[in-house]
């Protein structure tokens, strides 16, 4: 923000500009604090990867189905098509080494790389499990609590709707029973008369 002596801003305006300033210079910080935090470069980083894998696992599905439908035709399509998409053929021939490359099994080194790996993993594999175990276990008796709160809350409604009923039911009686008696007597009167 400038500051512009031909503008006549109230203290209060000032301070609206300052506060919005602020909020606007907190929203930038918390962006770039997340978006250099190591969680979430990890995330974009694994998001790309799965996209790259999932792009690559499409084509190959592509070629292997474009390949099947050749195959079902003439020597000659098979060569055209090979000639017309080299990349799909490339791709096959990567899918086909992928798939040879997980029936050898691993080698030392390759081992030894994973259980470096897992050996790394494990606390924070570990931290999250027990962060989530207490928390579970902190949720556990307020949720028991709450339970309990509704059941009895529960309960005494049904006991109120009983009692309200028993009682609207006895009104419903002697009501009935007052009508009875005021027709009787309306009935006993009409005759006297007639």
């Amino acid at each position: 923000m400038t500051y512009d002596a031909g503008q006549n801003k109230t203290p209060e305006e000032i301070r609206a500009d300052i506060e919005r300033t602020r909020l606007e210079l907190g929203g930038d910080v918390d962006a770039l604090a997340e978006k250099v935090s190591p969680s979430a470069i990890v995330d974009r980083q694994t998001d790309k990867v799965k996209a790259a894998v999932g792009s690559v696992r499409d084509r190959v599905m592509g070629s292997a189905h474009d390949a099947g439908d050749s195959l079902s035709g003439t020597a000659g399509s098979v060569k055209s098509k090979a000639n017309g998409n080299p990349f799909a053929v490339g791709l096959m021939a990567f899918g086909a080494g992928l798939l040879i490359a997980s029936l050898i099994p691993a080698s030392d080194a390759e081992k030894d790389a994973a259980g470096k790996v897992k050996e790394q993993a494990q606390p924070v594999v570990d931290s999250v499990t027990g962060a989530a175990k207490d928390v579970a276990s902190e949720l556990r008796e307020p949720a028991q609590q709450a339970f309990a709160s509704v059941k009895d809350t529960a309960t005494d409604a049904a006991q109120n709707v009983k009692e309200a009923g028993g009682s609207a039911a006895e009104d419903v009686k002697d009501s009935a029973r007052e009508a009875k008696h005021a027709v009787q007597e309306n009935v006993t009167q009409d005759s006297d008369r007639a």
